[in-house]
């Protein structure tokens, strides 16, 4: 099981990403359309520099849903390997079978 503060700060990064994901947007684009003026996109570049860390979505950390694990995630599934393996031993995930040869 993960830290509980972990994966709190992990929400709070989702929450501030949602929230500032239009600005950040078209900041970014600003900064790649050559049309514009140079110092217009030297100054949308440094507002970009003004906005939060935690708001660029790269600093999210997949975690497992049931455990928080960070390690080990399967992004379909949004659980750990763990996770996964107890899951699926009590037939609680579709489809899935223990295999044996």
């Amino acid at each position: 099981m993960a830290k509980t503060s972990s994966t709190v700060k992990n929400e709070k990064r989702r929450a501030l990403v949602k929230q500032y994901a239009a600005k950040r947007a078209a900041l970014k684009a600003a900064t790649k359309d050559q049309s514009i003026a140079a110092d217009q996109r030297f100054a949308a570049q440094l507002k970009l520099a003004e906005l939060p860390r935690n708001s660029a979505k790269v600093r999210i950390r997949n975690r497992c849903e049931v455990s928080g694990r960070p390690r080990g995630f399967y992004r379909k599934l949004k659980l750990s390997r763990i996770a996964l393996r107890q899951l699926g031993n009590l037939g609680q995930i579709p489809g899935l079978v223990k295999s044996s040869w």
